[in-house]
């Protein structure tokens, strides 16, 4: 078929040259925790309700048209601005649709979001990586706990409102002969940085160059 046919047929009936849009479209009929979809850059996404998120996905899995049954990541999103900061992402494949898609939930600090543990054992990781780096709490999690932080660790790294420097800083002490916790201690302000290059010329002196002009 040439360009001009594919462009006649793609007026004719639009939703033809976009079966994502089909597929959003049915999605949204079919479960009843999907509040929306969008459509962008070739991905399929699908706004979904938290508290029915594993009914979400297990639809999604369960589907003769989806089959999205490989679970790729939950991750997490922080909007600090929003009452309910999180969003939840949850990425899932379908080797029939040769497709991913991805579901999206809001949550805050106080939300629980239910585990799809049940229904998608490989998202135990995930979801203890999301605890770890935002704080998100999912109820019936096997095994909610910190992943990928130190012991002891305080907050959350990925909040947008969590310090660059952290809270504290871990060292060996040579004498106690073990690591050791101190609260940070900056020796300084961040710098800043003119960033003027010295080939354009500056109204100082760089380190070096007496000696050239005095050469």
């Amino acid at each position: 078929m040439n360009d001009a046919v594919q462009a006649d047929a793609a007026q004719a009936n639009p939703l033809q040259a976009n079966p994502l849009q089909v597929l959003g479209e049915h999605f949204a009929a079919a479960i009843p925790g999907v509040t929306g979809f969008t459509v962008a850059y070739g991905e399929l996404t699908l706004d979904a309700a938290a508290e029915t998120i594993v009914q979400t996905v297990e639809a999604l899995r369960d589907d003769p048209r989806g089959r999205f049954v490989s679970i790729i990541d939950v991750a997490g999103a922080d909007y600090p601005q929003r009452e309910k900061r999180f969003d939840v992402v949850y990425h899932l494949l379908s080797p029939f649709q040769n497709q991913r898609i991805r579901v999206k939930v809001q949550a805050d600090d106080d939300t629980l979001v239910p585990s799809i543990t049940g229904a998608f054992p490989g998202a135990v990781w995930f979801e203890r990586e999301a605890y770890d780096m935002y704080g998100i709490l999912f109820s019936g999690h096997p095994d909610l706990r910190r992943l990928l932080s130190d012991y002891g660790f305080d907050g959350h790294p990925l909040r947008k409102d969590f310090p660059l420097t952290g809270y504290a800083e871990v060292r060996y002490d040579d004498e106690q002969k073990r690591v050791v916790y101190e609260p940070v201690k900056l020796n300084q302000e961040f710098r800043n940085f003119d960033f003027l290059s010295p080939w354009e010329g500056t109204d100082y002196v760089l380190p070096g160059d007496e000696k050239a002009k005095g050469a």
